[in-house]
């Protein structure tokens, strides 16, 4: 008789634990979040990934009524990004923007000290834009067929800089040495900004950068803008010619970034995060804040967005043998 007793008393106990282990998410999400959020950007302040971080922290950051705070941790390929989001709870509490230079990651290191696609949880694209051919106008270079003469001429005399190895500006810059069969000299930066800096020195020639954050200077007329990176041209800035029309056939290359979080969120926390980013990408002042960087609001399902990272690595990884990008 005390026996059964026991067994009841077990039977009792495990279904409590149970319930209460199914019950504890859904409460954790009610009250999500309780506190500060921090969003880590793998790229130094100042390009257009790291603008289009602030703006969707500042956004989030009202919606939840706690604040959303930008952390950039540039270096490593992404890698010490990564490791900084992994080594925090998977609670939800730690966002991570993820870009070209994440999810090129496993293709630059021969060893990964983790599996993107298995550790990191992505929810949606924030936006995507082109990148832009962009020159010193001390370069006598006015169109593409013009720098593809002159590479061919000069073959690694002009220097192209990048965000760093592997990252958007980077595989730009090789997919149009491969295409175009020249040799630009590519020179790796810690982000966009400098990299575009280098080339308002004169230190690099070309850059293959998010063309907004530069028009100040191209307006002034300290860079020049030959071309975009996309297939077709951009609707932000259509009087553009594209690389592709202008003598480089099958090149595109789209600038991209999108929200993720640790694998093992709890779902509920997961749906939350998830839920309020795609009403804010749908907000008319957001689009605005993201055409500012000549960025369309991108928003799509975590299975889609998943999809798309996939589709990237197999798209770039015959690239990146070809050119012999590894990670510094």
């Amino acid at each position: 008789m005390q026996s059964n007793h026991s067994a009841v008393f077990t039977i009792v106990v495990t279904t409590i634990a149970l319930l209460a282990a199914a019950v504890a998410p859904q409460v954790a999400a009610q009250g999500f979040p309780e506190r500060q959020i921090r969003l880590i950007v793998p790229l130094a302040p100042g390009g257009g990934n790291d603008g289009a971080a602030r703006v969707i922290a500042a956004e989030l950051s009202k919606r939840f009524g706690q604040q959303v705070i930008v952390d950039n941790r540039p270096g490593g390929g992404s890698i010490i990004a990564s490791q900084v989001v992994l080594s925090q709870p998977a609670d939800g509490y730690t966002l991570y923007l993820f870009s070209t230079n994440v999810s090129m990651a496993p293709l630059l290191h021969a060893k990964m000290p983790f599996d993107t696609l298995r550790d990191f949880s992505p929810m949606s694209r924030i936006g995507i834009s082109p990148g832009g051919l962009i020159v010193h106008p001390s370069l006598p270079v006015h169109k593409v067929t013009d720098l593809v003469a002159l590479a061919k001429a000069k073959p690694e005399q002009i220097a192209f800089g990048s965000s760093g190895p592997g990252g958007g500006s980077h595989l730009g810059g090789e997919l149009f040495n491969l295409l175009a069969k020249v040799k630009l000299l590519h020179v790796p930066y810690k982000g966009s900004a400098m990299a575009t800096t280098s080339v308002l020195s004169g230190e690099t020639q070309v850059a293959f950068n998010n063309p907004t954050s530069s028009m100040p200077h191209i307006k002034a007329g300290r860079l020049r803008l030959v071309a975009v990176t996309t297939a077709k041209r951009w609707p932000l800035i259509p009087d553009v010619p594209t690389i592709a029309e202008s003598g480089v056939k099958g090149y595109e290359h789209l600038i991209w970034n999108g929200l993720a979080v640790r694998s093992g969120t709890p779902k509920p926390v997961f749906d939350r995060l998830y839920s309020e980013l795609i009403e804010a990408l749908k907000l008319p002042q957001l689009s605005q804040l993201l055409a500012r960087d000549s960025s369309l609001p991108s928003p799509e399902s975590p299975q889609a967005f998943m999809d798309f990272l996939v589709s990237e690595q197999r798209k770039w990884a015959p690239v990146v043998k070809q050119a012999g990008i590894s990670a510094l």
